[in-house]
């Protein structure tokens, strides 16, 4: 019986595990999106996602728990700059699986896992679509009229 055992061991010993998910973090962070096995990609899900929200808060003692988890400078740096600044506003789930068929050699299971605010074709729409205040009386129009004439002519 697996009673309570969440940690999908991939095959590995408990370093090499943390080696490979630290390392496979580490390029999901600089590349923003990786192709690996499905099972490889819902540990890493697990493993990142902790990580970013962490990389909300810029202070010295979450930097300090995120490095000790990825173990490389400059993808601790660009969570902290980069990735931090795009998802500061969502409040979970900044990583997304896309399941992408079987691989030739082995018939495994392939996945893509991607940060979900740096695809643009996902995020094409919503960039596009524009919000506006309707009411129910056709009052103000929708663009105030500009007085730069006036101002240039008076002085």
């Amino acid at each position: 019986m697996r009673h309570g055992k969440k940690v999908n061991h991939l095959g590995r010993q408990t370093a090499h595990r943390k080696a490979m998910l630290a390392n496979m973090a580490c390029s999901l962070i600089q590349h923003k999106r990786i192709n690996t096995t499905v099972a490889k990609a819902k540990a890493l899900k697990q493993f990142v996602e902790p990580m970013i929200t962490k990389s909300k808060s810029d202070t010295t003692h979450n930097r300090r728990i995120v490095f000790s988890r990825l173990r490389q400078k400059e993808a601790v740096t660009e969570l902290f700059r980069d990735v931090a600044a795009k998802i500061g506003d969502r409040p979970g789930g900044y990583t997304r699986i896309i399941k992408l068929g079987n691989r030739l050699g082995d018939n495994a299971d392939m996945a893509m896992i991607e940060l979900v605010d740096y695809n643009e074709i996902y995020n094409a729409d919503k960039v596009a679509k524009k919000t506006t205040r309707r009411s129910r009386r056709g009052g103000k129009p929708a663009v105030a009229p500009v007085e730069t004439k006036a101002t240039n002519e008076e002085e």
